[in-house]
């Protein structure tokens, strides 16, 4: 039985017109981002950070640039790719996507390689930004790299899940506005949990976003709140229980159309 070619003009064209949408409104994509990052360094760095000693060794400042980094990706990875793939199903275009001669595979690594991209471009204009402010230094820049394709994938596989189960716009926002930035503000994005009182901090260890912002931030200073090992097995896992979940919804054909 012969294996079925890889499709990758199809793959490229899907990926082109996601990213090409990104492009089209450059101010909400890219700038937007830029001021929000500004704004959280006006108001966490220097006024709140003024009076505040250092944090593991680094300024507060330093401190907080991985846990922006993250609270952007987490949000902007789920809107572009639950996004990306409601929109077909919403215009009905979704009809034409699953007769062409794309497979479920081919869909999702143009849908969610596309929502990556961009959350990456992101993430590095935002580490940018935040050199503007303090100065960064990133100690292990290959693992750095590989926490956030890694994270980034994962996210905009939650994404794509979240497009395909949402039956509304207002669904689409639902996750990332009343679940992901709640879980990223109590996840350390800005402080240690090692701060906490030691009933709160082992209430912290179930929200799973600690350990994601843990592991990355590990990559900038050096410190972490949780092993490094239990950041990226915790990572590995959410990545994982998202591509079952994508599998499983092609397989059943699961709310793949309105």
């Amino acid at each position: 039985m012969s294996v079925p070619a890889f499709n990758r003009h199809g793959v490229w064209a899907i990926y082109c017109f996601e990213m090409a949408r990104a492009f089209r409104t450059p101010l909400q994509s890219f700038l937007t981002p830029v001021i929000t990052t500004s704004l959280y360094f006006v108001v966490f760095g220097a006024a709140i950070g003024a009076g505040m000693r250092e944090v593991s060794g680094v300024s507060y400042g330093a401190f907080i640039v991985p846990g922006l980094i993250m609270l952007a990706i987490f949000t902007e990875s789920i809107s572009n790719a639950s996004f990306g793939i409601y929109f077909p199903k919403f215009t009905g275009t979704i009809y034409e996507l699953l007769s062409a001669p794309v497979s479920p595979p081919e869909i999702v690594l143009a849908y969610v390689g596309a929502a990556a991209t961009k959350s990456m471009v992101l993430g590095l204009i935002i580490l940018a930004t935040a050199n503007l402010f303090v100065p960064v230094v990133i100690e292990h820049p290959v693992w750095m790299i590989a926490f956030l394709v890694l994270i980034t994938a994962t996210f905009c596989l939650f994404g794509f899940v979240i497009g395909i189960l949402s039956q509304g716009f207002e669904q689409l926002q639902f996750i990332p506005m009343l679940v992901i930035t709640p879980l990223t503000f109590l996840g350390g994005a800005f402080y240690s949990i090692d701060v906490l009182p030691p009933v709160w901090r082992a209430v912290s260890l179930f929200n799973p976003v600690v350990y994601l912002i843990s592991g990355f931030r590990w990559t900038f200073h050096g410190t972490s709140d949780v092993p490094v090992m239990a950041s990226l097995g915790a990572t590995l896992g959410f990545f994982f229980a998202c591509l079952i979940a994508v599998v499983w919804i092609f397989r059943t054909g699961y709310r793949l159309k309105i």
